[in-house]
């Protein structure tokens, strides 16, 4: 038996993103349950995994049910703990651990007044007195993280951490909505919009689920403003430069045209996870750079 995490719609679900990247950046093995969004009836979907009613969740290999995003941080920490998914040095662990917890609970006109959505970026978008405050907030603790233990990388304490993780919707929040923000601040959502796991992420919420109304702005859109991805398309038809799916290595049936060459995978969404973004997928990358 394996861990099983329950995702939502990786276009919208922030704290989906959350769970997805605690186990994905960090390597962890899990299989996926997607939850659909459009019929808002998230706790109907996860009955079955009661007490859980929010994603993400998590069942571990040995029944235990966890539906909030810090506790499941916490847990694969305690049963995965080479992981890397808290610092080893005590004070940037105790730093990434308030970080992660002021996320979970704070934060709130900057959830309300930006919800993630991750196939646009905004033009003209205003933000309220309470959002710019918010985004002073941000600065304040993210320069502290920094200044503090976040050593010469691009992240809030040293490595990549579940801190991170925490923050990565807000990444794609201030990319979406043009949030006014410092230039050091700036840096920081560039690393996420650039940091492969992200993208893929990105990838797959154009391969999965519509788009919702209710969280679409009435304004003009622009350019995502991560880095720009090796141009890429769906066809119809072979022959592919490959016989196996990358990911699966069942065999072809369907087709992607990228850098001049048709590739297949075995199925539709192994294909259009990786239009948007293709050399964000690992798998695919080798193969694409291998030929």
């Amino acid at each position: 038996m394996t861990n099983t995490l329950y995702i939502g719609d990786p276009a919208y679900s922030s704290w989906s993103l959350r769970g997805w990247l605690l186990f994905e950046r960090f390597g962890l093995e899990r299989s996926t349950v997607w939850v659909d969004f459009a019929h808002r009836d998230v706790a109907d979907q996860l009955a079955k995994i009661a007490p859980a009613k929010t994603v993400p969740a998590v069942v571990f290999d040995d029944g235990a049910i966890l539906g909030e995003s810090l506790a499941i941080a916490e847990e694969l920490a305690t049963r995965f703990p080479s992981a890397g998914i808290w610092p080893d040095d005590s004070r940037a662990r105790a730093t990434a651990r308030a970080l992660a917890s002021e996320m979970h609970a704070g934060f709130g006109a900057l959830r309300a007044d930006c919800p993630m959505a991750l196939r646009v970026a905004y033009e003209g978008f205003e933000p309220s007195d309470a959002v710019l405050a918010d985004l002073a907030r941000l600065e304040v603790i993210w320069d502290h993280a920094k200044r503090t233990v976040g050593g010469d990388g691009p992240w809030l304490c040293g490595a990549h951490s579940a801190a991170d993780a925490f923050f990565a919707p807000v990444a794609a929040r201030i990319a979406t909505y043009g949030l006014p923000v410092s230039e050091a601040a700036t840096g920081y959502v560039a690393a996420h919009l650039a940091d492969p796991a992200f993208r893929r992420w990105r990838g797959m919420g154009f391969a999965r689920g519509e788009d919702l109304p209710w969280y679409a702005m009435d304004l003009p859109t622009r350019g995502w403003p991560g880095p720009t991805p090796l141009e890429a398309r769906a066809v119809d038809e072979g022959p592919a430069e490959n016989d196996a799916c990358p990911y699966s290595g069942k065999p072809v049936t369907h087709f992607m045209e990228a850098g001049g060459k048709t590739w297949g995978f075995c199925n539709a969404f192994c294909r259009d996870k990786t239009v948007p973004d293709p050399l964000a997928w690992p798998a695919f990358a080798a193969l694409y750079e291998g030929r």
